[in-house]
């Protein structure tokens, strides 16, 4: 395998570093805002390493056991995706004694942590760039950025011109990966921080630094570093190009997402969903198809419970699909407790500590899922069989794997169903079928085929026993 064996048993959470949790309130700037004060685009909350660190009891209970941390690096906005020093902690969020604190606490509870890797773009403070403005064509820096015109206008009325930026933002001044140095210099960057502990690197808009090389090179120095360590791409589409041994092992998989939510707003059918999934599933290798990110929320997403309008039976659903289907589960922080927000900067409150604020029905569900997945060696590596009987509006599959076979049966639906279908000659008949995850009222009979009566928006997971040889 190319991909790294744990990660078909990850279950991910995902944090946006200033928001989640203050550890160290003497690293704040003297104006950081209220913690519950609305997000907004700009200024500080003082979440910050440590708070991570004092708060993983909280992510194990939970039931997970990986992180991926939005970036963390030295730069000017919150969301630090205009990294100005990539081989420094922001200071607000603590220092390299912090990271390794976190880092330490997390790998001896065995917890990974995956870090953001912007590697596209980078602030204005970035010094290349700053020597650039100071000395301009003359600078020895030009050619780490793609000039288009003399002078460079660091902060022009709207779009940049004077050189390529992300989208046009003048703030995000875009690399030129061509350049042996800049390609030299990331890839120490990368090299770095899997030295220093970390787990691996989710790739921020990978797509536009559209040179296989360099992400070949790229995996070459980060697995040489740690051969475990794991690449996952920001690639909204899907596209299979993106994964394999030149570039990723899995992408955060937005188009499973879509498709649950269509189903779970039954915007489709089970039919139409189970033709996406069949399709998700057979465009990439094995090994990369179970090693996807997959995800409900982010931070460049409306929250969850927000898209269904505060609906926690349609979350409940979606949370069942996430979690029944291959790759590695992954919940945006605060989406357990029922945190609502649209896009950004709203989908990125401050986490509310004080229980009384959660939403404990969500969570629960949530722990509910982590255990089971972590139980279950065939809900994490098991094969994938669609039931194609007499399902009616049903989505009905199984997850097989060598000692264990799990039913997975969700009727989106308003109204009840009652299926029937046949499993094949491997399965114990005179073993009986247990429930282990009900979302409303479903029963189960089982004599020469399988009979099923599901209430309206219920859901639910059986194992069954399989015929040992």
């Amino acid at each position: 395998m190319t991909v790294p064996d744990w990660v078909q048993d990850a279950i991910f959470y995902q944090i946006f570093p200033d928001r989640f949790a203050k550890g160290d309130p003497g690293i704040d700037p003297p104006n950081v805002n209220p913690w519950d004060a609305p997000p907004t685009a700009k200024g500080f909350w003082g979440g910050d390493l440590i708070g991570i660190r004092d708060h993983l009891d909280y992510l194990i209970d939970l039931g997970i056991n990986a992180i991926y941390l939005n970036p963390i690096f030295l730069a000017s906005s919150n969301h630090r995706y205009n990294t100005t020093d990539y081989f420094k902690i922001d200071p607000k969020l603590g220092d390299l004694c912090s990271f390794h604190a976190l880092m330490e606490f997390a790998h001896k509870k065995g917890i990974r942590i995956v870090l953001d890797g912007v590697f596209n773009h980078c602030g204005r403070g970035f010094f290349p760039f700053t020597d650039i403005l100071e000395n301009q064509n003359d600078s020895p820096y030009k050619d780490w950025f793609h000039v288009n015109s003399f002078p460079v206008e660091a902060y022009p009325r709207g779009k940049s011109t004077s050189f390529e930026a992300w989208w046009g933002y003048p703030s995000l001044p875009k690399f030129n990966t061509s350049s042996p140095r800049v390609r030299d210099y990331l890839l120490s960057v990368a090299k770095y921080w899997i030295e220093q502990g970390a787990d691996g690197w989710r790739l921020d808009v990978p797509n536009e630094i559209n040179d296989d090389s360099f992400w070949a090179q790229f995996r070459q120095v980060v697995r040489g570093a740690n051969p475990e360590a794991y690449l996952v791409g920001e690639i909204w589409d899907g596209n299979p190009h993106w994964v394999g041994d030149g570039h990723f092992d899995g992408l955060m998989h937005y188009p499973q997402r879509e498709a649950i939510l269509a189903l779970v707003n039954k915007q489709i059918d089970a039919g139409s969903f189970r033709d996406r999934l069949h399709n998700n599933l057979h465009k990439y290798p094995r090994e990369n198809a179970y090693a996807m990110y997959t995800l409900l929320g982010s931070h460049d997403t409306e929250r969850i419970l927000t898209l269904f309008h505060g609906d926690t039976v349609k979350l409940k659903l979606a949370l069942l699909l996430q979690f029944a289907l291959p790759g590695a589960p992954a919940i945006y922080y605060g989406d357990e407790i029922g945190l609502t927000g649209g896009k950004d900067p709203e989908c990125r409150k401050t986490f509310p500590w004080a229980e009384s604020q959660w939403n404990h029905d969500i969570r629960d569900w949530t722990r509910i899922l982590c255990r089971s997945r972590r139980d279950s060696p065939a809900l994490r590596r098991g094969d994938v069989r669609f039931i194609d009987g007499d399902v009616g509006k049903c989505l009905v599959f199984l997850r097989e794997q060598k000692d264990e076979i799990i039913l997975v049966i969700c009727n989106p639906e308003e109204s009840s169903q009652e299926i029937a279908f046949e499993l094949n000659e491997k399965v114990n008949q005179s073993e009986e079928i247990e429930k282990i995850i009900s979302l409303g009222d479903w029963s189960i009979d089982y004599s020469s085929s399988i009979h099923v009566k599901i209430n309206g928006r219920s859901a639910g997971m059986a194992r069954i026993q399989p015929v040992q040889p």
